[in-house]
């Protein structure tokens, strides 16, 4: 689905003008364009396949050592994301860790990352994008777990409201061999363990885009 970019030109004058302000001022006459082309690239998920970057996999035997099958998970950490929440319609952005353990095929790690891209690019809210990008891996690879934990800190309680710059918000959503917890427990420790980010605290406060 492609955004109507006029409509939304035309939506944001109407809205500048709720608001008591003059869209025609010089430092607004630009802003129903500028919104036309964020809401492009922000909801760019609409509509769009998420198990479309998961058709393409890759065999683990056919290779060097063909007897060879993973043994423990596939662990993505730090996925910066951002999404937008659709009660208010403000941003909320943070990281995405991502494992899944694998049969016989895997899928490259680029077509994970592209699965979060494509579903956070929707109008969200953080509990239903975890649970959307652990079925999207668990339908359409072949897997006996998943396990997705996001960390994001949300405008609705950074900007307004309570005002809490320092709170986040960490959902997790598991299948297969992951809904029990012990047999979680390894992969939560890793994601908490050291990494080249500095989480969502700090770096993210304010959601810096």
């Amino acid at each position: 689905m492609t955004v109507d970019r006029q409509r939304v030109e035309r939506l944001t004058r109407e809205l500048l003008e709720a608001i008591g302000e003059d869209p025609d001022r010089p430092g607004l006459r630009q802003t129903p364009a500028r919104m036309a082309e964020l809401y492009s690239e922000f909801f760019s998920g609409v509509g769009e396949d998420a198990a479309e970057p998961l058709a393409r996999t890759i065999s683990v035997t056919r290779g060097p050592a063909p007897d060879t099958l993973p043994s423990g998970a596939v662990l993505l950490r730090d996925i910066r994301f951002r999404s937008v929440c659709e009660h208010h319609l403000l941003p909320f952005a943070g990281h995405a860790h991502l494992a899944y353990l694998p049969g016989e095929r895997v899928v490259g790690l680029g077509a994970l990352v592209r699965v979060v891209e494509i579903l956070s690019a929707r109008p969200q809210v953080q509990e239903r994008l975890g649970e959307q990008i652990a079925d999207a891996i668990a339908e359409h690879l072949d897997t006996r777990g998943v396990l997705v934990v996001l960390d994001a800190a949300h405008g609705c309680v950074t900007m307004r409201g309570g005002r809490q710059p320092e709170a986040s918000t960490l959902t997790i959503a598991a299948r297969g061999v992951y809904t029990d917890a012990a047999a979680r427990a390894e992969l939560i420790a890793l994601i908490g363990g050291p990494s080249t980010s500095s989480g969502t605290h700090g770096s993210d406060q304010g959601l810096p885009w």
